[in-house]
């Protein structure tokens, strides 16, 4: 499988879903059918949280994507938790080779397939994602997402984890959660969900191949979200101007703000480096009709 030969963006950008009814009115039309092809119109990537949770989706629901999705958007599925939890990567060959056969109708719109691994899964299993990397389909990218706290002490652990990233060409997941954690939850049960379902992990900013894939898990404070971005701004445009492509997918505790921290990260970003502008959200441009 190969990525078909599509001019890429500077910046890939998403969020960790395409449809919620919380975005009608904003992001989405407040009526009638929203999905896929509205999200697509602003944003230009998604993670593919489904595929974790409920493996390999059905082949029509496939295709359903791809002709909703244009030439330029990327999908960035997980694996299938029963093949990286409850297998550890272990015995996987053939299942993993009908998963990525299945996505074979989006084969041009596939950005780094993320491989988020147990908060458990550390140095003694490497050998495990090493086996699983070496027999990587060439020209599909790959991210790893590490959560065992070894991979974050600069030892030897983390020393071995980043050559085995490299060596292979793939990105490490920088998943930051510096803004979720920056207060205490409280009374508030939204931001306590999140907590309790984010891993309280070390940021550690690394890119290990072309793709670095920055995962931005914010807060409902807007001056929080704001002064725990502001140090990627500088990151992410000179990512760019080395020639890579970023992916930056942006979470709020409930997502139902997501979207426009999404907007407003990108548009800090925009004033650093030169990239094209969103369009408008749907709920925009109703508004503007009155």
């Amino acid at each position: 499988m190969t990525l078909a030969e599509t001019p890429q963006p500077p910046l890939y950008l998403g969020m960790a879903m395409w449809a919620n009814n919380d975005w009608r009115g904003s992001l989405l039309p407040a009526h009638g059918d929203a999905g896929l092809a509205d999200y697509a119109r602003v944003f230009n990537a998604v993670e593919g949280n489904t595929t974790f949770y409920s493996g390999l989706p059905k082949a029509e629901t496939i295709a359903a994507w791809a002709a909703q999705a244009p030439s330029t958007f990327r999908f960035c599925f997980k694996l299938p938790g029963q093949l990286t939890h409850a297998k550890r990567l272990r015995e996987i060959d053939d299942e993993f080779a009908r998963f990525v056969e299945g996505l074979g109708p989006l084969a041009d719109r596939l950005g780094p397939l993320m491989v988020q691994l147990p908060r458990d899964f550390g140095h003694a299993e490497l050998p495990a994602l090493a086996q699983l990397l070496s027999r990587w389909p060439p020209g599909l990218p790959c991210a790893v997402e590490v959560r065992e706290l070894e991979f974050f002490h600069k030892g030897l652990a983390e020393q071995s984890l980043n050559r085995l990233l490299i060596s292979q060409d793939v990105d490490r997941v920088m998943l930051d959660v510096r803004a979720l954690f920056a207060t205490p939850a409280g009374l508030d049960k939204k931001l306590a969900a999140a907590q309790g379902e984010k891993p309280k992990v070390p940021l550690h900013v690394l890119s290990t191949a072309v793709n670095p894939v920055v995962r931005f898990i914010g807060h409902f404070d807007e001056a929080i979200n704001a002064a725990r971005f502001a140090p990627w701004i500088e990151r992410l445009g000179l990512w760019i101007k080395q020639g890579k492509t970023p992916f930056l997918f942006v979470h709020t505790p409930d997502n139902r703000q997501a979207p426009e921290l999404a907007r407003q990260c990108y548009s800090r970003l925009a004033e650093r480096v030169a990239l094209p502008p969103l369009a408008e959200f749907a709920g925009d441009r109703q508004e503007s009709l009155f």
